[in-house]
């Protein structure tokens, strides 16, 4: 490590940068099989097991309901102890976690199994390495979320593809078990090697700079409490907003196919519609993360999920295949702005110093939304009959969403709630 700090420094490199784009690969490899996945295997489990599609998919929507619950300590844990143990001790769990799976033969162990996962799950996505963008960046912060979701985007298109091809190759459970060897090597070594809490550890300041020996590092940015952040009616209006729009994405995501396949569409050009949103996630991410930057992150959100709206109303108001493509376009850029935009929100709004604690804290919220999202619509679905009514009721809950984001502001730390100033933002640009 102290080699690569070193070389970084010669370079005039900020060792951010490097440590971020290994983390982002992690990620990658993260998402890619705890999550992903799992569709892959879905049905040569059922048929080799015996166990019905409900059965399987039951103890993976509980083992996402545990990855928001486990947010809270986990948050706890990255702010006072920092990501490198926690992720790292996180990579060999969930290795062996999934060689268990590889092996399992009884429904209840499954469960154990997937429970596991869906703890481990708090420790290696998202939730934590947004924590350390919240540390090692500030003006910075925008192109650091953009890289991390950017890169951490190809997890679906590298592992979807993969998996099936080593299902098609060796059998499931063989599969499993190379893709355990793959989890393990692809992130244990990053989250060991590279990761450091604060770059004051290495003598540094965030967005780069060298500390001069005897210099006392920059104070750093004010930070509220995690009782502050749950008191501010802000926090509130930040859950709410958040909890609609993950609410109305994962029904849309989850109920897209047999929507379009009601409305006379083909099973495959179905399937294709959904693979796409995930494909245009990219561009968004690409386009409205950095947008944050620049406007106030609110007004960027709110559009984001005005956006989400809009797309729904393509989709119900052109009955059409150029329709639903452009509704994909639509719905996948909005949709992949979602989740940066709300780790950015978090920090600018309540500082770094409790980041943890308080998108923890959130992450439950909307870990409870994302899984009463495709429930809720498949009882509106089963009482009307028609999807219909279901997309409209999302198209509502998305332009609510978007109201509630126009409010969000903290009245704990009202100085944070503009973005930096152009000047600031190219003098910290050419120092990088």
């Amino acid at each position: 490590m102290k080699p690569l700090v070193k070389r970084a420094r010669r370079e005039g490199l900020y060792f951010g940068w490097p440590m971020l784009l290994g983390l982002s690969a992690a990620e990658v490899t993260s998402w890619g099989i705890l999550y992903y996945s799992f569709s892959v295997f879905l049905d040569p489990m059922r048929d080799a097991l015996g166990w019905s599609t409900a059965e399987l998919t039951g103890a993976y929507s509980l083992a996402l309901l545990l990855s928001g619950l486990t947010a809270i300590p986990v948050g706890r844990w990255l702010d006072r102890h920092g990501p490198r143990l926690l992720m790292s001790l996180g990579s060999v769990a969930a290795a062996l976690l999934v060689v268990a799976w590889s092996s399992v033969h009884n429904l209840l162990a499954f469960y154990a199994i997937w429970i596991g996962i869906g703890i481990v799950m708090a420790t290696v996505l998202y939730e934590p390495a947004f924590y350390v963008v919240a540390q090692w960046f500030d003006r910075l912060r925008s192109r650091a979320l953009t890289l991390l979701t950017f890169v951490g985007g190809f997890a679906s298109v590298i592992y979807l593809p993969l998996a099936g091809w080593l299902l098609r190759s060796y059998g499931w459970r063989e599969a499993l078990l190379i893709l355990a060897a793959i989890l393990l090597v692809g992130t244990l070594p990053i989250h060991a090697l590279l990761l450091r809490r604060h770059p004051r550890d290495l003598g540094l300041e965030p967005d780069g700079g060298l500390l001069a020996a005897g210099e006392r590092p920059r104070a750093p940015a004010p930070s509220a409490s995690v009782p502050q952040a749950l008191h501010d009616p802000g926090f509130w209006w930040l859950t709410g907003s958040f909890c609609l729009v993950m609410f109305t994405a994962v029904a849309v995501t989850v109920h897209l196919i047999p929507y379009l396949i009601g409305q006379g569409y083909s099973s495959g050009f179905a399937a294709t519609a959904a693979g796409l949103v995930g494909l245009f996630a990219l561009p968004g991410r690409l386009i409205f993360t950095p947008l944050g930057g620049r406007i106030q992150r609110r007004y960027v959100t709110s559009l984001i999920f005005l956006l989400q709206a809009f797309s729904l109303a393509v989709l119900l108001a052109w009955q059409s295949t150029l329709g639903v493509f452009a509704f994909v376009a639509l719905f996948g850029s909005g949709f992949g702005a979602i989740t940066p935009a709300r780790a950015a929100l978090v920090v600018e709004l309540y500082g770094p110093g409790n980041y943890g604690s308080i998108a923890g804290m959130l992450a439950l919220w909307v870990t409870v939304a994302r899984a009463l999202g495709p429930f809720v619509a498949g009882v509106i679905f089963g009482l009307a009959g028609s999807y219909h009514p279901v997309f409209w009721t999302l198209l509502i809950a998305s332009t609510l969403a978007a109201l509630a984001a126009l409010q969000i502001r903290s009245d704990v730390l009202p100085e944070v709630d503009a973005p930096a100033s152009a000047p600031a933002a190219n003098q910290q640009a050419t120092a990088e």
